[in-house]
């Protein structure tokens, strides 16, 4: 009788084991299936890669950057032409010799 139950128990087993690897492979399939939809739906939406975004975002940080030592330069520079006194600036001379056609 021992061999007998431990033969229902190994065929069991056998078919709990099978119907595991198929459930392992239908996961898969359902996994692989769900994927490639969602990305069919995302490229045809006008959205942007990971990638490209933060390369961007990188950029606009450093021109911030740039701008405000810019802004900082052209503070200190108008502080000083202040500190100076009125510029002399001459006049732009005047073109007299258009004639009216």
């Amino acid at each position: 009788m021992t061999n007998g139950t431990n033969r229902v128990l190994d065929e069991f087993a056998k078919l709990v084991t099978d119907a595991a690897g198929a459930a392992q492979g239908v996961r898969r399939e359902f996994e692989t299936l769900f994927r490639s939809q969602a990305e069919r739906m995302l490229n045809s939406m006008d959205l942007v890669q990971r990638e490209d975004f933060e390369a961007v975002r990188d950029m606009a940080i450093k021109a911030r950057e740039e701008n405000a030592a810019l802004l900082g330069r052209i503070e200190a520079l108008e502080a000083k032409l202040s500190s100076q006194g009125p510029l002399d600036v001459p006049e732009k001379p005047v073109n007299r010799s258009r004639t009216k056609k």
